[in-house]
C-alpha cells in the first residue's frame, strides 16, 4: 500500500468533508490523519488528509475535483524526498543545523547544493559530501550576480525549495518571481518588529524583554512575506546587543529547521500573505 497527502484549498461550503471522505471510502482508502480549518471572514476552507491504499492518482484527483467548489486548489501528493538548495553567506549556525539534521535523517530532503557568495563555509559543507558553489558578488551589479545564481540553480531539475540560511543579501523582484513561493528565509527578529539590518541592536536600544526569530516565505516586501514559524526567548537589562545576538542565533537555527520540516511535509497553505499550517 502507498501513502498520499491530499491538500485542499477551496471556498467554504457545507458538506465538503463528507464528500471528500466518501470519495476516500469509495476508493478503498484509509484515512490516517485529517486536519481542517475554515476562515469564516474570507469564506476559505483548508484540508490536509493523509491516506493510504492502492489507487490511481489521476482518477482520485479527477473524482475529488468533481465534488469540490469551482476554482478549488487540489494537490494529491505521494510523499517523497524534496529537492532543496541552500544559500548562505558567512554565518555557520543556521546551515550547520540543517546539515546535521539532514545527516541524522530528520529532514526528508535531498540537498542538491549549497550556494554562497563567499567560500568561507566550503570546508564545513564538504564534510557532508554536498556540492558547494561559490558565486562571488564582487565587482558585479546585483542583478548580474543574481543572474549567475539563477543560471546555476536552473542546472538542477525539480528544485522544490530554496533555503536562505543567513544569506545576507536582499533579493531582487526578478529572483523572487523566478522562485515564487519557494524561498524560505530566517529573519533574526520576531517579525513584524525590527525589520531590516541589525535587529538585535534595534531591540537592545528599545530595551525589549523578549527576542525571537521568524522563518517566512520571501516576497518583494523586505521581511514581510508569509510567516511559517516563530520562537522567542527572554532577555533582560543585563544583555548587550551582542549577547542578544548570540542567544538569538540558537533560536534562528531551530526556527529555520522547523519551518523547513513543515514545508517538506506539505503542511503549509499560503494565502492572503498568511499561512495555514497543519
Amino acid at each position: 500500500m502507498s501513502q498520499y497527502r491530499v491538500l485542499i484549498d477551496a471556498n467554504d461550503e457545507k458538506g465538503i468533508v463528507y464528500k471528500v471522505s466518501t470519495i476516500f471510502f469509495n476508493y478503498g482508502l484509509n484515512i490516517l490523519s485529517n486536519n481542517e480549518f475554515v476562515d469564516y471572514e474570507n469564506n476559505k476552507f483548508f484540508m490536509r488528509s493523509v491516506v493510504d491504499g492502492d489507487v490511481d492518482l489521476f482518477q482520485l484527483h479527477k473524482s475529488l475535483l468533481e465534488i469540490l467548489p469551482k476554482n478549488s486548489s487540489l494537490d494529491v501528493i505521494e510523499p517523497k524526498k524534496k529537492n532543496i538548495i541552500i544559500m548562505a553567506t558567512k554565518e555557520i549556525h543556521a546551515i550547520g543545523d540543517i546539515l546535521i539534521r539532514h545527516e541524522a535523517g530528520e529532514l526528508d530532503a535531498n540537498i542538491l547544493a549549497v550556494i554562497s557568495n563567499y567560500d568561507k563555509l566550503e570546508s564545513i559543507v564538504n564534510k557532508f559530501d554536498i556540492p558547494y558553489i561559490t558565486i562571488s558578488h564582487e565587482n558585479l551589479e546585483r542583478e548580474e550576480h543574481e543572474n549567475k545564481i539563477i543560471e546555476c540553480i536552473s542546472k538542477y531539475k525539480d528544485v522544490d525549495y530554496i533555503v536562505l540560511a543567513k544569506y545576507m543579501r536582499i533579493l531582487t523582484p526578478k529572483f523572487v518571481e523566478t522562485f515564487k513561493d519557494k524561498i524560505i528565509n530566517i529573519h533574526h527578529s520576531f517579525l513584524p518588529a525590527f525589520i531590516g539590518a541589525n535587529p538585535y541592536k534595534q531591540a537592545y536600544e528599545r530595551g525589549v524583554k523578549i527576542i525571537g526569530a521568524t522563518a517566512h516565505f520571501v516576497n518583494n516586501n523586505l521581511d514581510e512575506g508569509p510567516i511559517i514559524a516563530q520562537e522567542i526567548i527572554h532577555v533582560d537589562h543585563a544583555y548587550s546587543w551582542k549577547d542578544m545576538q548570540s542567544s538569538g542565533r540558537d533560536v534562528e537555527k531551530v526556527v529555520l529547521s522547523r519551518a523547513l520540516k513543515l514545508a517538506l511535509e506539505d503542511r503549509i497553505f499560503v494565502y492572503a500573505n498568511k499561512t495555514v499550517i497543519f
